[in-house]
């Protein structure tokens, strides 16, 4: 399976993630049988082939944009 790893502001966040979704308030991540974690932030970079997310906070303000 294909799942990575996220990191926000460079701290591990989640493991084995299997979803990611852009809303409007930010990003939505999601595991296999858990919940899913809504984060405040933008994408900075999704690397497929090293299974990385990278996030960076973002002030609501600024996720609209």
């Amino acid at each position: 399976m294909c799942q990575a790893t996220a990191y926000l502001d460079g701290e591990k966040i989640m493991e084995d993630v299997m979803m990611v979704e852009l809303t409007a308030e930010g990003v939505c991540l999601a595991k296999l049988f858990e919940p899913l974690m809504f984060i405040p932030a933008k994408i900075q970079k999704i690397d497929l082939m090293k299974h990385l997310i990278i996030l960076v906070t973002t002030p609501q303000s600024e996720v609209h944009k």
